[in-house]
């Protein structure tokens, strides 16, 4: 076990010199003791809400003069543990550090601090005719979080992942020191992609205190089918022939009609249409609706002819509102209706996205367990939700690891991977070692140790 020392008075009063806002004892609310996993608590010694990069950079050469671990924080809304205090030590809360420094309309790009929220960057640009594409389902995570998991989200099919519009970061490195990373420029092939190593790293590299984002010019037209199926595994189906076809949808998910149910009823509010078993929801935008009509009426005639029971056309505020709505909160949905749950996010190749499904699906008769699932069918990333209900607690541990156990090696049997925009954490290392071997964890310690000798940064996450 990492052995690090634990917080004293003193340090606590170090602390207090150096950063604007330290909680500690008592005042730590149990929210900091996890994120959205929930699961057993691990309280931080301390919390301390940093206002500037000069703040951190301090914090963060205190801690590792004294080998104190840290764990940077943004909304905690992960779903693994990333954001988790396993050692104690101090939790750098980033959210403080919330504003917008520039929207850059010449080079279309936006700086900003960590702790600005994914939902606060369309407001702030759409009147000027900008466009930020990622699109995790969870809109109140940080900018911040987002590039700690490299976050993807439902337009990933047609504009990618966070990684894909991240040109620049301000960094600080265990020891304090701080860098620059990237910039405004489009491109760049001046040594190792250091600025892409951090991406995705999950706080265990380096502290995001700064981000440089790329936009682009605002699509002026959407439009959005609900496409009903008689079954899941139609609809799924279907989704390789939209992908390959001359459509270029801005997203392709896949829901059933149970995640549906839970969703009306967490809401209190009517889906359009409830009567299929399973339903595929495709976006479209572009510059014209003659653009966008061509895109969806090939789309549509490939549903039909794969079996789709109808296809709706949603071109009105009102009925837009429903759908979006209602897919915005089917993971709030399928946990309020359980006092338990777990998560595996796998990604398969996306012509192998129905045979997976179908393998998940099986597996509720076979261990006597509810699952529900939807996801990002256009790009593989999928969501695939264990359910406790009543199960004892020892019977639920050990049903759920037999879960997760089938459903990563058939992922890892077809070419897929552990996850595809959640992270690891700290709950779904076991499967990262399955998954990726000795041989690459091994690179990844030595990543890990050139950008943080001390292992303070975020300890017990990933591998």
């Amino acid at each position: 076990m990492t052995h690090f020392n634990k917080l004293t008075p003193s340090h606590i009063a170090e602390l207090k010199k150096l950063a604007s806002e330290v909680i500690t004892g008592s005042n730590i609310h149990e929210d900091y003791f996890h994120d959205e996993l929930a699961g057993t608590p691990h309280p931080p010694e301390a919390v301390v809400r940093p206002r500037s990069t000069a703040e951190v950079s301090a914090v963060m050469k205190y801690a590792y003069n004294n080998n104190i671990p840290v764990t940077p924080r943004g909304q905690g809304t992960g779903l693994v543990g990333g954001s988790v205090s396993l050692y104690g030590g101090i939790m750098l809360d980033m959210t403080a550090m919330n504003k917008i420094l520039e929207i850059d309309r010449e080079n279309l790009t936006m700086t900003v601090e960590p702790g600005v929220l994914l939902m606060e960057i369309p407001p702030a640009i759409q009147s000027m005719g900008l466009f930020y594409p990622p699109d995790p389902g969870e809109k109140s995570a940080s900018i911040g979080g987002n590039i700690s998991t490299n976050a993807g989200g439902m337009r990933a099919v047609k504009y990618g992942v966070t990684r894909d519009y991240v040109r620049g970061l301000e960094v600080v490195l265990a020891d304090g020191r701080v860098m620059e990373l990237g910039g405004k420029i489009a491109k760049n092939s001046s040594g190792y992609n250091l600025l892409q190593l951090i991406v995705g790293s999950e706080g265990t590299l380096a502290v995001v205190t700064k981000a440089i984002l790329k936009l682009i010019p605002l699509p002026p037209k959407s439009i959005t089918l609900l496409v009903p199926f008689p079954s899941l595994a139609q609809a799924i189906g279907t989704v390789p022939a939209i992908v390959k076809s001359r459509t270029t949808p801005t997203a392709v998910e896949f829901m059933e009609r149970a995640v549906i149910l839970a969703a009306e009823e967490f809401l209190g509010r009517s889906f359009p249409d409830k009567s299929a078993d399973a339903y595929l929801l495709l976006t479209f935008d572009g510059n014209s609706t003659e653009e966008i009509e061509k895109s969806y009426d090939e789309a549509a005639r490939i549903c039909l002819d794969n079996g789709a029971l109808d296809v709706f056309i949603s071109n009105t505020p009102e009925r837009n509102e429903a759908i979006w709505k209602a897919r915005g909160a089917f993971l709030e949905a399928i946990k309020s209706s359980t006092t338990e749950m777990d998560e595996c996010d796998v990604v398969v190749p996306r012509k192998l996205i129905a045979e997976f499904i179908t393998f998940s699906a099986a597996l509720e008769e076979r261990f006597g367990v509810r699952i529900r699932s939807f996801g990002h069918a256009g790009d593989g990333n999928l969501h695939i939700y264990i359910l406790r209900d009543d199960l004892p607690r020892e019977k639920w541990e050990s049903t759920l690891q037999s879960v997760f156990d089938a459903l990563y090696a058939k992922a890892s049997s077809i070419g897929g991977e552990v996850s595809g925009e959640h992270g690891i954490g700290y709950v779904k290392r076991p499967f990262l070692k399955e998954s990726r071997g000795s041989d690459q964890l091994e690179l990844m310690a030595a990543v890990k140790q050139a950008f943080d000798p001390k292992g303070i940064l975020n300890p017990g996450k990933v591998f």
